[in-house]
């Protein structure tokens, strides 16, 4: 069963902050396909469904983002779930607002719910969407900046990004990361090379 996590940190302070595009988007997957979240006995939300006849969960762990690991592992350990099929889907801020890549293992990149889970699993070999959030910020003012809203001329660069990530987790749960890929690597012929749609696989 492929599965979904979306990073990010619970509570009302932190919705719609640039660290939590993750939850972001799989509330819109959900909402889109009429799901909801309903809370487990350990430390995530999840929701489970059905889509073109594929099964999937998604799940949004409860603990705050530098413990993800915790939950993430809990999950996988519960339903088995093989690491090829286990997408995250998380903020970044080494790409412009709105980017997207694609990577299908490899080192945490300063993310630290990332470190997490690798810490945890003791793998480094799972899919991951990541998502742009930009890095306008002095130094030393990283944390205060993942932790604020887009602007709204942000949330205009992003919305497009936004659905498009929706329609990415729709061919994971399809198809798999090589399904994700190559969707999205026609989606990038198709746009022209559309800056906001980026990608390197691997």
């Amino acid at each position: 069963m492929r599965s979904i996590v979306g990073l990010g940190n619970p509570g009302k302070r932190y919705d719609f902050t640039r660290h939590n595009v993750g939850f972001q988007i799989l509330d819109l997957f959900a909402e889109k396909n009429k799901i909801k979240f309903k809370a487990s006995k350990k430390d995530y939300f999840y929701s489970e469904g059905l889509f073109r006849s594929s099964d999937f969960f998604l799940i949004k762990p409860s603990t705050y983002m530098n413990l993800s690991g915790v939950a993430v592992l809990d999950f996988v350990n519960e339903y088995s779930i093989d690491l090829e099929d286990l997408l995250i889907v998380y903020d970044d801020v080494n790409l412009q607002p709105g980017q997207i890549r694609l990577r299908k293992s490899g080192s945490d990149g300063g993310h630290n719910g990332i470190k997490s889970i690798i810490y945890n699993l003791q793998n480094d070999s799972f899919p991951r969407l990541r998502f742009g959030i930009g890095s306008e910020f002095e130094k030393g003012d990283m944390a205060e900046f993942v932790l604020a809203k887009f602007s709204t001329n942000e949330m205009d660069l992003v919305k497009e990004s936004f659905e498009f990530a929706v329609e990415l987790i729709e061919q994971f749960i399809t198809g798999g990361y090589k399904s994700m890929l190559d969707f999205f690597s026609k989606q990038l012929k198709d746009k022209n090379n559309d800056e906001n749609l980026n990608i390197v696989g691997n």
